[in-house]
C-alpha cells in the first residue's frame, strides 16, 4: 500500500498519540494535538479508514445523550509502519516495552504477579507488532506458569528445557504448553480462556519475524525467567 510522505507522517503521530492515550481519539483531539485544522484531521482520518487503517466508531457523550465518532488505529496500521520504517522503527518500539515488562518483573519478585499478568492479558487485545505481541504473550504464559505448583512448574521448564527452550524451537512449543495451561485449575478461567484464544496468532506472529528478532526474543525470554525465577 503507498502512502503519501504527508499521510505516513499523520498515521505515525496518530499511532503515537493514540498509545499515549490509550483510547479511541475524537478527531479534534488529534487536531489539537498535531497542530492541523480539526475539519482537515476529519477528512485524513477518514482516508486512512477508507484503506483499512484506521476504524471509527460512534460513543454517547455522559450526561449530554449525543453521540460523536472516534478514531483508533487497526493492526494493518502497525503492520503498515513497521515496514514503512524498517526494523529500526520497531526494534525502538520493542525495547521500551520489553525495558517496561522487565521493570515490573523485577518490581513483582516475590510475588504472584496477578495484576501483571490481568494487565498483559488486556493488552493483548491492543494493536501491535508481531515482535511486541509475542513478547507480551510469552511473559503472560510464563506468569501463568508460574501460578503453578513448585514441583509441577520445575517439571514443566525441564521439559522445554529439554527441546531446547527458550531458543526458537523452543519459543513454538510454548504453544503447546499453553493449551495444556487452560487444564490447570490454579489459574484463573478467564486468563485460561483469553490464552488459549491468542495461541493462534502468537503462532502467526512468531512464524513473521527474523531471525535477528527471534534471536531478541529467546533472550528476552531467558531474562524474563531468570526474574521470575529468581528468590526475592
Amino acid at each position: 500500500m503507498k502512502l503519501t510522505r504527508r499521510q505516513q507522517d499523520f498515521l505515525g503521530k496518530f499511532l503515537d498519540l493514540y498509545r499515549q492515550a490509550k483510547r479511541p481519539l475524537h478527531y479534534t483531539d488529534v487536531a489539537e494535538h498535531l497542530g492541523v485544522r480539526p475539519l482537515s484531521a476529519y477528512d485524513m482520518l477518514r482516508l486512512l479508514e477508507e484503506r483499512g487503517l484506521v476504524k471509527s466508531e460512534f460513543v454517547v457523550k455522559e450526561g449530554r445523550g449525543r453521540s460523536s465518532v472516534v478514531f483508533s488505529p487497526t493492526p494493518k496500521a502497525e503492520a503498515l509502519m513497521s515496514e514503512l520504517a524498517g526494523d529500526a522503527w520497531e526494534q525502538e518500539e520493542w525495547e521500551t516495552v520489553k525495558a517496561r515488562i522487565l521493570h515490573a518483573l523485577e518490581e513483582g519478585k516475590g510475588s504472584d504477579y496477578r495484576d501483571l499478568l490481568d494487565d498483559l492479558i488486556l493488552r493483548l487485545d491492543e494493536p501491535s507488532t508481531p515482535m511486541i505481541y509475542t513478547t507480551r504473550m510469552i511473559t503472560a504464559i510464563l506468569l501463568a506458569l508460574h501460578q503453578l505448583k513448585e514441583g509441577k512448574r520445575e517439571e514443566i521448564l525441564e521439559h522445554l528445557r529439554h527441546i531446547g527452550f527458550p531458543e526458537e524451537v523452543g519459543l513454538y512449543a510454548l504453544s503447546g504448553l499453553t493449551m495444556g495451561l487452560t487444564l490447570a485449575e490454579r489459574i484463573n478461567r478467564r486468563i485460561r480462556s483469553r490464552l488459549l484464544a491468542a495461541v493462534v496468532k502468537y503462532q502467526g506472529c512468531l512464524g513473521r519475524l527474523s531471525q535477528e528478532n527471534k534471536r531478541r526474543l529467546s533472550e528476552f525470554t531467558a531474562e524474563a525467567l531468570r526474574i521470575i525465577n529468581k528468590e526475592s
